[in-house]
Formats: C-alpha cells, structure tokens, sequence
C-alpha cells in the first residue's frame, strides 16, 4: 500500500472512530435521551454565561431552525434553559441547566482523555508539527470544499457517460 493510501485510511478511520467512540461513551446513563449532535449543541453553548441562539447556530455551522429543534428536545429533557433577554426581548439565551452541565463535563472529559492520550505519545516539538498539520489538513478542507464537491461531482459523471 502506498503512503497516501495509507494516510487517507488512517485520517478516515481516525475520523470514524473518534465519532463512533465519543457516541459509545458519551450517550450512555443519564444521556440517552439526546445524540452526539445534541451532545454538540450543548458544547457549544459552554457552561458559562448565557449565549445567543444565532450565536451558538453560528459556531455550529448550522441554520436556526435545526437548532431550534435541538433546542426544543434539549429543553424538553431539562438539559438546556431558554429564556429571552431582560435587555432585547427578541433574543433567545440559552444557558445548561444542571443536568446539561453534567453532560457538558463529560463531553470535555472524553476530549481531555483522547488530547492526552496523543500528546503523551510525542514530544513537544511533535506535537506542535502534529498540530500545524491537522490545522493544515482543516484549511484546505474548508478552503476547497466546493471545489471538492465539482470535482467529485465531475468525476461521477465521467463514470456515468461511459
């Protein structure tokens, strides 16, 4: 097997596991009722000070209607309080209640672990190389992600004609 085969093998398998390991340990006890992607929500409105809808759906990448929906089964199960400004009224905070706060720590426990368990395998000039690489790896994909979609695109329709 040649070395690019190799690394996108690992990148993809990487990716999936990390996935499908954080859903095995995390979504388990007391967090059964939601998914990962309700696992993510909570993440991104922290256990800090209350944030914006458009804010957290920002950070998410995602439109405010699927994080409403997330929102309302979130809230629904007691993870998350939704209230509107005292100052503008037209905005929605949310903000963890104790049992998503409960959730919001595991979930940081579970990446305290995975991080550790790589840093602890390289030395620091590795592990900032490392770092710079999977940054790089990131940027490229977002940098060329529709240029990715025309190409993969373009190649199943080559397929397709023949």
């Amino acid at each position: 097997m040649d070395v690019k085969k190799t690394l996108n093998s690992l990148l993809v398998t990487a990716f999936q596991d990390v996935l499908d390991i954080e859903e095995k340990t995390l979504i388990t006890g007391e967090f059964t009722d939601i998914t990962m992607n309700d696992m993510h929500v909570i993440e991104a409105i922290g256990d800090g000070e209350p944030k914006t809808s458009s804010t957290v759906a920002k950070q998410l990448s995602v439109t405010m209607g699927t994080l409403t929906k997330a929102i309302d089964r979130l809230t629904k199960n007691d993870y998350v309080l939704r209230e509107r400004s005292e100052m503008d009224k037209r905005l929605v905070l949310l903000s963890l209640k104790e049992k998503g706060k409960r959730a919001f720590e595991r979930h940081q426990k579970f990446h305290e672990g995975l991080i550790q368990s790589v840093v602890s395998q390289f030395d620091p000039e590795e592990v900032d190389f490392l770092a710079r690489t999977l940054h790089g790896v990131i940027g490229y994909l977002k940098d060329n992600e529709e240029g990715i979609k025309q190409e993969i695109t373009s190649k199943e329709s080559e397929k397709t004609v023949e």
